[in-house]
């Protein structure tokens, strides 16, 4: 009856703050800006929460909260868009969907399969909402006994799960898992301010690595460099047919296929760090394994459509208990969803549960509705949307990589944020291209402060408990529940080395030579040695035994990941090479060509400013790469540059300088 009580009035609360026309204002935005990033192939939530994460210093809570969760609601939804109509997967968790979705719309039943899509994606994200209420209504008196010793096991466990359910080589996703964590100790060490691969001589180092620039890098980058290079629009027809209301027919008439999906990708949701990368693939195997007649699936089935768009979704409900209990991010959207939280001054946790569960309640439901807008939003504007989709990337790309630096440069309104983000930029190019999981980097990443705050507290309490007796040390380190997770992890890589080689058996895997594989592992080997050895050299101890004892673990992946690949030949899934084959290969424009306009654009930005370098990268863009008159490339430079100078002066935003400001006295927006 307490727990009734307590969670009660809270629920009561969030409903009215929900419903409060601010929130709905900034959610409803949220969900237009996550729409039109969702609709480009491959970007995804994470580089969306990244680009609007620079935007949250300063704001509201309750506003920056529905713009973040509004975003992070409709991606599954909106990505659909790409999946259907281009036979390219919109995120990670829209995979699936292209086997039937595809088929069907060129049959010309596009219509339906989005109807299908919408009606299940609006059901997934409820089921997720539902869940999750109740999870926390029940869950709440043991997630208030978790500890120090609890929580370090549960981050344990979540990045157990994302390295090794990472992709096909189990051991690539321990060495990307291990890689983010090194990364993340870059910088003055928490405890007793150790330097740690970093010098005072290059002060932007000495703070770390910025979450915004590693999302920003790892993901939008490589995404966009890749549609850059295919030079074709995104789709050839705007087309969709008719058939709106036979796809939602066809949902109703598979709905218990549809709970079920859902309610699978709740619990592979919950599952820190697994989420968006395999819960279609399961969704629609189950689907498959569970339906009586196969023959159409692959070819234009309704069901291959219904199964992991209901899945997807419904996995950001589920996403959300590890991330708002635990403070472990359960995928790699939810670690930049934990970054924008700690700029609003929010702490998820047990802590959030305790004090704030109306808070709690407000995101939860935030979630749900927002589902509900994008479903509508997504009907409503489906024939607008098809119509974007004929317009060629050439002409899209520019914008983006102009938006992202800006973006980027709001981390710390330093010239070094741009630097970073083209290094970071170029690992995560590698990191696809090799498939090396860059969820699992992003979320060892995210955890790597985290993990090492839990492990020394715990570390020094512990201490304090056995100098007391040898029984009350153990007591606090090996409490039932800290056993009960131990158990847990280890099961979970048991089964996850198992299953790793059939999570992702329909995707497309092209292998090359052993040189350039092998070249990228050797060079990562290097870095977590001298990483290692760096750590080995610290004299304070609390400040060296973190990374001291995720390099020592993470070399010794990458010297087992290199002895394969020294044994097995090139056809080998370690050397699984996206220059080697498919469109990548195939692609008109050479991969380090296309990333020299990005690195052109932030170099004439260290010279001439950001507006300046702006205007210059889209003239000579438009007019060589996209082949447009030059009066054609001058309009669409001063609409691009129009658009930026919009967005800075509503948010109150600088643009990066160059040398040039340091000798000429220029006015806004050229300062």
């Amino acid at each position: 009856m307490d727990i009734i009580a307590t969670a009660l009035p809270a629920l009561s609360e969030a409903f009215g703050l929900l419903l409060q026309p601010t929130q709905i204002m900034y959610l409803t935005a949220g969900v237009l800006l996550g729409l039109s990033i969702g609709v480009l192939p491959g970007l995804g939530g994470i580089a969306g929460l990244a680009l609007v994460l620079p935007f949250m210093y300063g704001m509201d809570q309750v506003a920056g909260l529905s713009l973040m969760v509004g975003l992070v609601a409709v991606i599954p939804t909106s990505d659909t868009f790409s999946s259907v109509l281009l036979g390219i997967p919109g995120s990670s968790a829209s995979q699936a969907t292209v086997l039937d979705g595809f088929p069907l719309a060129k049959q010309g039943h596009a219509a339906r399969a989005l109807a299908a899509a919408f009606a299940s994606s609006l059901f997934g994200g409820l089921v997720g909402a539902v869940v999750l209420t109740g999870f926390i209504f029940i869950a709440r008196p043991l997630i208030l006994a978790f500890g120090l010793p609890e929580m370090l096991m549960i981050t344990i466990l979540g990045l157990s799960m994302v390295a090794i359910l990472a992709g096909r080589v189990p051991l690539k996703g321990v060495v990307a898992a291990g890689l983010g964590l090194m990364a993340g100790t870059i910088g003055a060490a928490g405890a007793g301010g150790s330097l740690r691969m970093s010098t005072y001589s290059i002060p932007y180092l000495v703070d770390g690595l910025q979450l915004v620039i590693v999302g920003l890098g790892i993901y939008a980058i490589p995404e966009i460099v890749s549609l850059l290079r295919q030079d074709k629009p995104i789709a050839e027809s705007a087309e969709l047919g008719d058939g709106w209301l036979d796809g939602v027919r066809d949902w109703w008439q598979n709905i218990v296929l549809s709970t079920r999906s859902a309610i699978l990708g709740v619990l592979i949701g919950v599952i820190p760090g697994l989420g968006g990368s395999v819960v279609d693939w399961i969704a629609y195997g189950s689907a498959v394994q569970t339906a009586k007649d196969k023959s159409k699936f692959g070819s234009g089935d309704i069901r291959g459509v219904i199964a992991p768009e209901s899945s997807n979704n419904a996995k950001e409900g589920g996403g959300l208990v590890p991330t708002l209990i635990f403070g472990i991010p359960g995928s790699g959207s939810m670690a930049v969803f934990l970054g924008g939280l700690a700029l609003l001054n929010m702490t998820p946790g047990p802590q959030m549960v305790r004090n704030n569960l109306d808070v709690t309640y407000t995101i939860v439901w935030s979630l749900a509705l927002a589902n509900v807008i994008g479903a509508g939003l997504c009907i409503v504007l489906s024939k607008y949307i098809a119509r974007l989709t004929t317009i060629r990337f050439t002409l899209l790309g520019p914008y983006l990589f102009m938006i992202i630096a800006f973006a980027a440069f709001q981390s710390r309104q330093s010239i070094g944020d741009l630097i970073a983000l083209v290094g970071i930029g170029v690992l995560g190019i590698l990191l696809r291209r090799f498939d090396f999981s860059r969820p699992a980097f992003l979320i060892g990443f995210v955890l790597s402060g985290q993990a090492e705050n839990f492990a020394n507290s715990a570390y020094q309490i512990a201490g304090s408990r056995f100098r007391r007796s040898f029984e009350v040390g153990m007591d606090y380190i090996l409490s039932p529940i800290t056993i009960g997770l131990l158990v847990i992890t280890l099961v979970s890589i048991v089964v996850g080395i198992r299953a790793s080689k059939s999570i992702r058996e329909n995707i497309n895997a092209p292998t090359g030579s052993k040189f350039a594989p092998l070249a990228f592992m050797l060079a990562v080997t290097a870095y977590i040695a001298v990483a290692t050895v760096d750590a080995a050299m610290i004299s304070r101890m609390g400040d060296k035994i973190f990374p001291l004892t995720i390099g020592i673990a993470t070399l010794i992946g990458c010297v087992a990941l290199l002895i394969r690949m020294f044994l097995k030949p090139a056809t080998d899934d370690a050397f699984i090479d996206l220059e080697a084959g498919g469109e990548d290969a195939e692609a008109p424009h050479g991969l380090w060509s296309t990333l020299s306009w990005f690195v052109a654009l932030l170099a004439l930005t260290g010279l001439f400013g950001f507006v300046i370098a702006a205007v210059l990268f889209l003239l000579v863009f438009f007019r060589l790469r996209g082949g447009l008159s030059w009066m054609a490339s001058a309009l669409y430079a001063a609409g691009g540059i129009a658009f930026i100078l919009f967005l800075a002066s509503v948010l109150g935003r600088d643009f990066p300088p160059g040398l040039l400001q340091s000798y000429v006295q220029l006015p806004w927006p050229l300062t």
